[in-house]
């Protein structure tokens, strides 16, 4: 069999990258349209006649976009080529290729496509045998830099790391031109609509849009009727969610107004991938991204009301699923991270609260839902936002983006109206169709939706309904009578959208290539000119395996999007994506330096920044304090004087007095080894105020909280110290009891009940030989990063008021050791 192996792994030595690629890399399943190869899968089976079109009246406009309107055509889906790793290693052999069964004819059927050919040719024959080591590369880059998805989006969901896959996915020069100015076209429909909405509303006088799909909305806010924001711009930011059809032809499937997030993961994607494929990005020409933040940044001072505006990023906190992103933007973009306590109203203006008391917000980048803005006109319940602050938008006195009460233009079934508003605002045909979308609170829709479910993708019309997308056809007929019956009782309030298999992109898993279905989501800005520039590239977002779903809630992965073969403009390659430095005295900024980049803004510290700078402070310095006493205890109870009864009598002291280890611990003098057991039993506890294991993560929280203002270097360490001491404290050796321990929410750690002490008397019945050697180790590696964090405290961050008063908790903490 080795052999065998062997010949084949020579066979396909002899061939170019493309030939072996194409054999590695399994067709898509059956029905999907097939990215690496560029065409539908040869598995293709037959297609299964469906009925034909749904329509009624005011939808009738879907039939304008050609095949879009029609139903999906679909077969069963064939198995996943592939079992098995591509790729065998032992010591003794070198790499040796195991090409799936079938593989080589689908790829001789179907080459692939001129993109693909291109990326498979830089990355040669022989990088095949590397991707093992660049996929370790990338997921210790990722823990490295602390890129988190909080997965439940609450403060006791898991926070998971996030998901990125080796391979980009490559869009052509061709196919991005199409969906450019489709992107485009629909930002500026979508802000049409906003503007008649929230002004004369002859869309709904005229019949145009229901009235139930906007006043029936819980996005549609009252508040705002009759806002207008200056030039006309009420969305800056659009995203669209767009999906490849079998036949090649892109769609919309959803479009994101009123938060879009992606814009920070996909940057951090983009700086990953392609230090990867350092070659292959810049000889592909792939087209760059920092011109359209820089455009994003433009628009926002431009309609901003004062010239020499401040903006800001409005976070919910570190509880959110995508704060990660928050604060990577807030760095990038040169923009001071706020939550909602850091901001108050007074005479309808906005002011931002700072160690030099209140200054004035001009701007106000918001990564919140509008329901969270206010609680005096909106959520009564909301601690997120500030109240009073939809009066100072009506007031005129700051710029909110996206402004408030774009919720609307989420809804699914808005789509299935589209191509009738743009004619009618744009005077234009969507150059960027709809996937075909019925909204069943017309009859005549519903009625012919109803037999079409089991082909279909049923959706909820309006938001916080408690009910989620359902595929039809992975419905058995009880539940698809169970859903016949909810529309026909409460019509309006779902929507139906013609399924289409997702197109599928090579992704590396389990050491082989393997197809996921690929969701691709763009995003559009506007330059505050009047136009929108579309950011060139965007979030793939990679299903599970087996998986219909494109979606990071539902285990799915990202990759990076290449858009090819075009070369950059002037002004996108003088644009760099990487974080920018930070300016901490204004006095040396001349005006026109300022108002040309905003990373020389001057940064305010906020009173909520600098409280958490201070605790990072104290907190580092208490983890050091705890170390080294930690260290000395341990190196004392093993040493030469190890049965000195003074040196015990003093030890016992140190350590009580320090909350090492609990006072209810014998005396070393009387029990040193159970004395010396309960230490380091004490050293991961993160429920004891005083132990590392507690320090440490009060260091990451303080540190999270304020991570805009560190350098990626000491929050890459503080994240390591911590995850890599809790890794190793395993090692420590554990009594049975503590085997199975309950869970910190927060941690995931070992913790103990402060109010017993059932577990300390667990471990004196339960007594397991603890591990010196393995906690004085742990606790080296602990005061070596722990040094390196001073060291970037002390001398790798911006000499500011914040600064200061970190170096203030330091000296307390340390006077008061």
């Amino acid at each position: 069999m080795a052999n065998n192996n062997n010949s084949l792994f020579t066979e396909l030595a002899l061939e170019g990258p493309t030939e072996f690629a194409s054999a590695l890399a399994p067709a898509a399943a059956a029905g999907h349209f097939d990215e690496v190869r560029g065409s539908v899968s040869s598995r293709l089976h037959s297609p299964v006649d469906l009925p034909g079109q749904l329509q009624s009246q005011s939808q009738s406009q879907s039939q304008s976009q050609g095949t879009s309107a029609a139903l999906p055509t679909m077969g069963p889906l064939a198995p996943l080529i592939g079992a098995t790793p591509l790729f065998s290693v032992t010591p003794s052999q070198p790499p040796v290729a195991k090409i799936p069964t079938g593989a080589r004819d689908t790829a001789d059927a179907a080459p692939l496509s001129t993109t693909w050919t291109t990326f498979f040719n830089f990355l040669g024959t022989d990088g095949f045998y590397d991707l093992n080591r660049r996929s370790a590369n990338l997921q210790r880059q990722i823990r490295d830099n602390g890129v988190t998805y909080n997965v439940y989006a609450d403060a006791d969901g898991p926070q998971r790391p996030w998901s990125l896959d080796l391979f980009p996915m490559i869009v052509s020069e061709q196919d991005w031109a199409k969906i450019e100015v489709g992107v485009a076209q629909r930002a500026k429909l979508l802000n049409g609509i906003m503007a008649d909405i929230y002004g004369p509303q002859t869309l709904l006088a005229n019949g145009l849009l229901p009235s139930a799909l906007v006043h029936g909305h819980a996005g549609y806010l009252r508040a705002m009727n009759g806002y207008r924001p200056p030039g006309g711009t009420y969305l800056h930011i659009a995203a669209f969610d767009i999906a490849h059809g079998p036949g090649g032809q892109w769609s919309v499937v959803s479009q994101r107004t009123q938060a879009p997030s992606g814009l920070g993961y996909l940057l951090e994607n983009r700086l990953t991938i392609s230090l990867l494929f350092p070659e292959a990005f810049r000889d592909m020409k792939v087209q760059r991204l920092a011109a359209t933040y820089r455009a994003l940044i433009d628009g926002m001072r431009a309609a901003s009301p004062v010239a020499d505006s401040r903006v800001v990023l409005l976070t919910s906190g570190p509880y959110n699923e995508t704060y990660f992103e928050h604060a990577y933007l807030a760095r990038y973009l040169g923009l001071t991270l706020v939550e909602g306590s850091d901001l108050m109203v007074r005479n309808d203006r906005l002011f931002l609260k700072t160690l030099k008391g209140l200054e004035p917000v001009h701007g106000l980048l918001k990564r919140l839902d509008d329901e969270f803005l206010d609680p005096l006109e909106l959520r009564s319940d909301s601690t997120l936002g500030v109240p009073g602050l939809l009066q100072v938008i009506r007031a005129g006195h700051v710029m909110v983006v996206n402004t408030p009460g774009s919720a609307f233009l989420e809804s699914s079934a808005l789509l299935g109206f589209l191509p009738a508003l743009s004619r009618h605002l744009l005077g234009e045909t969507l150059a960027l169709p709809s996937q075909a979308t019925w909204w069943c609170g017309e009859r005549a829709v519903m009625r012919d939706a109803l037999s079409q479910l089991k082909h279909c993708v049923i959706k909820p019309t309006y938001p916080g309904t408690g009910v989620a997308s359902v595929l039809g056809h992975t419905l058995n007929q009880r539940e698809l009578d169970e859903w016949a019956g909810r529309i026909l009782r409460r019509g309006e309030d779902f929507t139906v959208q013609a399924y289409q298999p997702l197109s599928q992109t090579p992704t590396w898993h389990g050491q082989r290539l393997e197809p996921r279905s690929a969701m691709l989501r763009v995003f559009a800005v506007a330059d505050g000119t009047g136009a929108w520039q579309v950011l060139p590239g965007g979030l793939a977002r990679l299903a599970g395996k087996n998986e219909n779903i494109a979606s990071m809630q539902h285990g799915g992965s990202s990759a990076d999007v290449w858009v090819v073969g075009r070369d950059a403009d002037r002004r996108a390659a003088e644009t760099s994506i990487a974080p920018a430095p930070l300016v901490a005295d204004p006095t040396t900024i001349k005006p026109a330096q300022a108002a040309a980049s905003p990373a020389l803004q001057r940064r305010p510290v906020t009173s909520r920044a600098a409280e958490n700078l201070f605790w990072l402070g104290r907190y580092t310095e208490r983890a050091e304090n705890a170390v080294r006493l930690s260290r000395l205890t341990l190196q004392c109870l093993g040493g030469e004087n190890q049965n000195s009864p003074p040196l015990l009598a003093w030890l016992t002291r140190m350590a009580v007095g320090n909350m090492l280890v609990l006072g209810t611990v014998p005396p070393a003098t009387q029990a040193r080894r159970v004395f010396e057991r309960a230490l380091i039993a004490n050293l991961a506890d993160t429920t004891q105020a005083a132990s590392v294991g507690y320090n440490l993560s009060a260091v990451k929280s303080a540190a999270a909280a304020v991570r805009e203002r560190l350098s990626q270097d000491q929050w890459q360490m503080i994240v390591r110290t911590e995850s890599d001491f809790f890794e190793q404290s395993d090692n420590f050796g554990l009594p049975a009891v503590l085997k199975t321990p309950a869970k910190d929410h927060n941690h995931g750690r070992r913790v103990t009940d402060p109010e017993s002490d059932h577990d300390l008397q667990a471990a004196l019945e339960h007594p397991v030989e603890y591990s010196s050697v393995e906690a004085l180790k742990t606790l080296e590696s602990v005061s070596r990063h722990l040094a390196a964090v001073t060291g970037a405290q002390t001398d790798r961050m911006t000499r500011d008021d914040g600064w200061r008063l970190l170096s203030a908790g330091r000296l307390i903490e340390r006077l008061q050791m």
